[in-house]
């Protein structure tokens, strides 16, 4: 399998989990679906289909991190869709404990939805304004 087409399939099959935490977060199939902590697992599928083939590579680059090293890796298509596999499902990841997080301490679905969608693109970003909304409610109800 090709890295491009790696590539072009990791974010596709996350998007239907991001679709239902912003667009059906109380629909109680969404609740259900995410109930299961193997929803990353597709996104993680095209990880280990790269990382698999390329392991000496991968290992080289993060068992001693040396930047130079990490930046040749990283620069090669293989490299650069594994890292992206990654990302796709460790933000995932993030967002589904953002999404229970968020009914747990109710927070609205208004403000939770934005913070997904930044997540989406940036999560450190989305996960910084989560914990500062998700503080404000645990004070709030204190």
């Amino acid at each position: 399998m090709s890295d491009l087409t790696v590539f072009a399939w990791t974010f596709p099959v996350a998007v239907p989990f991001w679709a239902l935490m912003i667009f059906l977060p109380g629909w109680r199939g969404t609740r259900r679906i995410l109930a299961s902590p193997w929803v990353p697992l597709l996104p993680l599928a095209w990880y280990f289909v790269l990382a698999i083939p390329h392991f000496g590579e991968l290992w080289h680059a993060m068992r001693r991190p040396d930047l130079g090293v990490l930046q040749g890796f990283l620069s090669t298509p293989y490299g650069a869709a594994l890292v992206w596999a990654h990302l796709i499902a460790f933000d995932l990841f993030i967002a589904r404990w953002m999404f229970f997080e968020a009914r747990t301490h109710r927070v609205p679905w208004w403000v939770l939805s934005p913070l997904l969608v930044l997540t989406i693109f940036l999560s450190p970003f989305g996960l910084v304004a989560f914990l500062a909304v998700r503080s404000a409610r645990i004070r709030s109800a204190a």
